[in-house]
């Protein structure tokens, strides 16, 4: 009897080792698992943030290939690059970049106003220079704002700048198109902003959301 329950004890031990071991595989196998699902839900949230990105470009490029009057297929998928960048910088909706873009200029290659504006967001030359400066954006004259990355790099912030000073969008497109001298004296006399260029800027957004956005 004595026998018999030494060796129960001595048969109990390698069945607990083995146990044991059993415990130990299936808690790194478990680990394993947990972890390699976790290595792929990361892998397909990156893949479905990378397609969003090449969706979101390409309805880009395609508003900018039927607006657009004076670029070739490169300087187009340029402009579809700097505008999706650009307005994850500020948190624009890219169309409501390009709505600006097409009430400014037309979308067309060397645009130039009567004032001087220039370049697709038609920035002025004098405040271009300030924002080139202050955003570290090489300037080497008034021409500068004829090259599409540095234009809408300058008229996205030049509109990012008036929105933190009004505090308001719609205040902020109407400096951006008058300029804010006139529109804080305006403010000041309690007089009645002008918002033809703002009904356009929206009109224009509306447009591009129906036709360009999934």
């Amino acid at each position: 009897m004595i026998q018999f329950e030494k060796l129960g004890i001595f048969l109990s031990k390698p069945v607990a080792f083995l146990l044991v071991v059993i415990y130990l595989v299936q808690s790194m196998l478990l680990i394993y698992l947990v972890r390699d699902k976790f290595e792929l839900e990361k892998q397909i949230t990156y893949q479905q943030k990378i397609n969003d990105e090449l969706e979101e470009k390409l309805q880009i490029y395609n508003a900018i290939k039927d607006f657009q009057i004076g670029f070739n297929e490169q300087e187009v998928g340029t402009l579809a690059n700097v505008i999706y960048e650009e307005s994850d910088r500020y948190h624009y909706d890219p169309m409501f970049v390009l709505a600006i873009i097409l009430t400014e200029s037309s979308f067309k290659k060397g645009q130039k106003s009567h004032v001087g504006a220039r370049g697709l967001m038609q920035v002025i030359p004098f405040v271009g220079k300030d924002l080139a400066e202050r955003s570290g954006v090489e300037w080497t004259g008034s021409e500068t704002l004829y090259d599409v990355e540095k234009n809408i790099k300058l008229g996205t912030l030049h509109l990012f700048e008036q929105i933190l000073e009004f505090g308001d969008i719609k205040k902020a497109l109407v400096s951006y198109n008058m300029g804010e001298t006139r529109v804080r004296g305006m403010l000041r006399r309690n007089t009645e902003l002008p918002d033809r260029y703002l009904n356009k800027v929206l009109e224009n957004y509306k447009m591009l959301k129906e036709n360009y956005s999934v």
